[in-house]
This record gives structure tokens, sequence and C-alpha cells, in this order.
């Protein structure tokens, strides 16, 4: 935990000050927004990492039924869907500064512009929260871990063509479309490169350090009624 914690802390704000204080060139049609591409991109990364992250926990489940690997699972998918809705509210922000400049405030369209990878991230995110309402509705716990197992691997692997292929194969104004490079060589510099990489491995390692809180303060709340009653 503490690795991963410092990780986080050292790549972020590295890039944070890297963002804001060196004279980057910016990329062209982005205007200044460009910055955005340092925490709305890696924020999605970090999603699909603690997916991967749930879906091999949910695996393991199945294999073994150890109540700690659905706890991971659980744990994992929640932090996901935390940097995912992150993920999607930037988007939303930077398609209105962007794509929706001249449209007023008080236009849908301004805010959301039906674009394929924004609509099918929604579609996505939407997917994979009905594994907590799974969760929910049913009481016995082994029941509960294979069924919310089972429809968490589905989730996960139906969620990468969802935001990444059929959006390429679609098109739209989001950089990549149609199968083209998301930013050409010459469209973003050396320096973005750097910022980027290092905002990609802060987020993904913040995201790894929110998960492992998680799953300690779950067993920690589990273990608490047991020294009580031992007392």
């Amino acid at each position: 935990m503490r690795f991963t914690a410092g990780i986080a802390t050292l790549c972020i704000t590295a890039s944070l000050l890297l963002a804001f204080l060196l004279p980057l060139p910016q990329i062209p049609g982005l205007g200044w927004s460009d910055r955005n591409i340092f925490f709305h991109v890696p924020m999605w990364f970090c999603m699909y990492v603690l997916m991967g992250i749930s879906f091999f926990w949910s695996a393991r489940y199945l294999m073994k039924e150890v109540p700690l690997a659905d706890i991971k699972a659980r744990e994992a998918a929640i932090t996901s869907m935390f940097f995912g809705i992150l993920g999607l509210l930037t988007g939303i922000l930077w398609s209105r500064v962007t794509w929706a400049e001249t449209l007023p405030d008080w236009d849908f369209e301004a805010w959301w512009g039906w674009d394929p990878k924004q609509t099918f991230a929604l579609i996505a995110l939407l997917m994979y929260s009905a594994y907590f309402v799974l969760r929910r509705s049913v009481r016995k716990d082994q029941l509960r871990g294979r069924l919310a197992a089972v429809y968490n691997i589905v989730a996960t692997i139906l969620v990468l063509p969802l935001t990444f292929f059929l959006p390429r194969y679609l098109g739209g104004l989001h950089p990549g479309a149609e199968g083209t490079p998301a930013f050409q060589t010459e469209d973003i510099s050396e320096l973005h490169r750097l910022v980027f990489y290092l905002s990609g491995v802060g987020f993904i390692a913040l995201g790894i350090w929110l998960w492992q809180l998680r799953c300690r303060i779950t067993l920690l709340t589990m273990l608490t009624p047991l020294f009580d009653e031992s007392a």
C-alpha cells in the first residue's frame, strides 16, 4: 500500500506541476483545454485496470469461492466506477469548451453531443453499474457471490468493445475515430507524452491504492464485531 501511495503521490504531483508550469505547445483544435488530456484519459485507463482487477478476483471466486476474492472483486468494481464517472464528467466538460463552444449553456447538445464514444461510455457504465444492483437483490452470500462474479466477468468483457472498438468503427468527434491514431505524431509534443505517461501511471497507482484501502476498511469492519464479542 505504501508503495502504490508513494507512486501515486509522486507521479500525480509531478504531472500537475509539469502540466501547468511547462510551456507546452497547444494541441491543434484544443487550445488551452488540451491540459485535460492529463486527467480525462488517465482516469479511463485507471478504470480499465481496476475492471481487470475485479475481473480477476471474480474469476478467482468462481474457482474457489473464497469470500475474500468476492470482497476484492466488489471493491475493485466500486473504485473503477468512481474513476469511470470522473472520466465521463471531465469528458462532458471538455466537449463543452471544444465541440460545442458556440452553443448556449441551456442547449442540451452543448453538454451532450451524442458522440459515439461518449454515448457508448455512458452505456458501458450503466451496464456495469447493474453489477451492484444484482448484489443487492440476492440475499444468500454464496449465491450472490457466484451470480455477481459471472455478471462482472461478462460486463467487463463487453466494456472494451463498447468504449473502444465500436466508437472507432462508427467514427465521431473524438480523436482516434474512424481507425486513425488518437493523436498524430505531429499533433502532440514529446513533453506532452512525458506528462501524459506520468499522469497515467499516477492515476493507475491512485486507483489501486484506493482499492487496497477499501479492501482493508471492509475487512476491519467485518472483524470489529468479533473483537467486541471477545472483549
